[in-house]
């Protein structure tokens, strides 16, 4: 059997980031750039990414998409 990692990035203004319990209030920076996270995994051999724009989430609408 054969397992796909797919990395994940959160983006919050700009920024990656991981939720506590999907505390919006709760959150830890990982990276100030989500552009350097990605090139990071891609690094690692990743060809995937799934990329969660949390404000945009919160609000409906696309918000972190440059």
């Amino acid at each position: 059997m054969k397992i796909t990692v797919i990395p994940a990035i959160d983006v919050i203004g700009g920024k990656c980031v991981r939720l506590t319990r999907g505390n919006y209030d709760e959150c830890k920076t990982y990276y100030d750039d989500p552009v350097e996270a990605a090139r990071r995994f891609e690094d690692m051999g990743m060809k995937r990414l799934h990329l969660v724009d949390l404000d945009g989430a919160r609000e409906s609408r696309v918000i972190n998409w440059r």
